[in-house]
């Protein structure tokens, strides 16, 4: 497996300890004296180390890796694979969980593999390292440790959300609490996301309510409160009791729902009133007269819907910062600028399925997809030079850019590496759904919040139906879609994202055949990457249908 190596490098507020990957990924060697000699000696010290667990988290995708967000919607039914006409097929094979699209692509996840043990590494560094800490800004003990629990809160919540992602895509992968030299083998996915609960259940006990208070946006913008804890641990219990029909994490479901109850009554989070303020090409407008963008209907970043962020900067430069959101730029326009939105690479293009699945009147489907023909695009989109062009691309994950064709995106103004983005991980009306799934008392006030604000009718009752429906239309290409599927079981899973439909690559008529064997074969699982099994000596198994 690849050996974690750690540097210590200054950048921005604090020094991240940053990871690069050879032979091993659990054998540990460090390059500098950072960890043993002169760090993990003060409160300072812990806090830095805190901040390079989350570069560790944003660097899961900021380096360019197969993004969890992008593999996401490619396995759900709301996107096929896309990208350039000419490229090689590793989206398809991802698309139709077949490997024979492209039999030569036996490691599509060995980065994604790699950086997120390493992002597990720097938690668990940190994790065993912190009782050692020497001197605290404080001598009261109470304040050292309610500090020093909400530094340990926040290193678990990520780590839980790390081991969340490998779990869902991989199943079996290994567990690790500690740095460990050791060949790992795959652990029981149900020791897996036990840990993980854990995790996020000592994140909400241990994270002051004002730590981070919402009222200072900036301040909270991308740090991990209880309250993100608690939707996640929400989000966890929904996907492993629904996939695997059991209810054997140390958890129930009341407790669940009552941290839910507990994160709305706050008060520290609201729908806004315009869906599309959430994301910039929804809710930028051109200005073609003095080459600006119109930006004053995007809520921003730290906005009262957002629970919990993944953090990007357009600081990112080809000589090692690595900050920017790489993945956004797959899910431009192939080659086409067509402003307020920028050109990428064509990944992800949107199923006519989805669109057809709003109502007219329903705010939500603008403020989602773009469309080529309605919104005058097509005409000097170039279809040969696009795979599975269907009409439609996502809008809420887009690049922007100027009337003139500029990046809109600051820093380097590199279109490739600039993209600065955040992923909204959780928003509000995720915790409203979530609520009214597992039973709230409140459950139809809540689900109506969510309806009525995409401008469609209040309803007098919901079923569970409803309510799964309704989170289709609300988080359409947001990275949750397959995981909802998921867990309503495999077979029910299957039948919806099986597909046989005409779409146009390279402008000719091309036919996408999703079969069903094919997801229940590979139980929904992706292919663990032929590298880490080779260099575990055969210690890692892989996956059923990726053989």
């Amino acid at each position: 497996m690849n050996k974690i190596k750690i540097y210590g490098l200054m950048t921005g507020l604090a020094s991240l300890l940053l990871v690069s990957c050879s032979d091993n990924f659990l054998d540990v060697e460090p390059q500098t004296s950072i960890l043993d000699q002169n760090f993990y000696k003060t409160e300072a010290d812990a806090e830095m180390a805190l901040i390079g667990c989350y570069d560790g988290f944003q660097r899961t995708t900021s380096n360019g890796t197969q993004s969890f967000y992008i593999t996401s919607e490619i396995l759900s039914d709301n996107c096929f694979g896309g990208t350039g006409n000419t490229d090689g097929r590793a989206f398809q094979a991802l698309d139709r969980f077949d490997i024979s699209e492209s039999p030569s692509d036996n490691n599509i996840f060995n980065d994604t593999w790699t950086s997120y043990y390493a992002g597990i590494f720097r938690c668990n560094t940190l994790l065993m390292k912190l009782p050692g800490i020497e001197k605290w800004s404080s001598d009261s003990a109470e304040v050292i440790e309610k500090t020093r629990n909400r530094i340990e809160g926040e290193t678990r919540f990520l780590r839980a959300i790390l081991y969340f992602d490998l779990v869902r895509l991989f199943e079996k992968v290994p567990l690790l609490t500690e740095p460990t030299t050791d060949n790992v083998p795959q652990a029981d996915p149900a020791e897996t996301y036990r840990l993980i609960v854990e995790d996020l259940q000592f994140a909400a006990a241990n994270i002051p309510a004002d730590a981070y208070p919402k009222a200072n946006a900036a301040q909270n913008d991308g740090r991990v409160t209880a309250h993100a804890a608690k939707a996640m641990l929400a989000r966890v219990y929904l996907f492993y009791t629904g996939y695997y029909a059991k209810d054997d994490l140390g958890v129930t479901k009341a407790q669940v729902l009552t941290g839910l109850e507990e994160v709305i009554s706050s008060t520290e989070f609201d729908l806004l009133p315009e869906f599309k303020s959430l994301w910039p090409a929804s809710s930028y407008a051109a200005n073609e007269a003095d080459n600006t963008l119109d930006k004053s209907g995007y809520a921003g970043r730290g906005n009262k819907e957002v629970v919990f962020a993944q953090k990007f900067n357009n600081t990112q430069d080809y000589n090692g910062m690595v900050d920017g959101n790489r993945w956004l730029v797959m899910m431009g326009m192939r080659n086409t600028n067509w402003s307020p939105y920028g050109k990428g690479w064509g990944a992800a293009t949107v199923n006519p399925k989805l669109s057809q699945a709003y109502q007219s009147i329903d705010k939500r489907k603008t403020a989602s997809i773009i469309d080529l023909a309605g919104e005058g695009i097509e005409a000097d989109f170039d279809k040969k030079d696009q795979r599975e062009y269907t009409g439609y691309t996502v809008k809420k994950y887009t690049p922007t850019a100027l009337p003139d064709g500029t990046s809109d995106t600051g820093g380097s103004n590199d279109f490739q590496i600039s993209q600065d983005q955040d992923y909204i991980v959780i928003r509000y009306a995720d915790v409203l759904l979530m609520a009214a799934e597992l039973g709230s008392a409140n459950g139809l006030e809540y689900f109506n919040k969510v309806h009525t604000r995409a401008g469609l009718a209040e309803k007098g009752s919901i079923t569970a139906a409803d309510i799964l429906e309704e989170r289709r239309l609300e988080f359409a290409l947001e990275g949750i879609r397959y995981w909802d599927l998921l867990r309503q079981g495999l077979s029910t899973a299957a039948a919806i994202i099986q597909e046989n439909q005409t779409v146009l690559s390279g402008g000719v008529a091309d036919e996408v055949v999703i079969s069903a064997s094919n997801i229940t074969k590979t139980r929904g699982f992706m292919q663990i990457p032929n590298t880490q099994i080779t260099l575990s000596n055969g210690v890692l198994k892989q996956n059923p249908g990726w053989e």
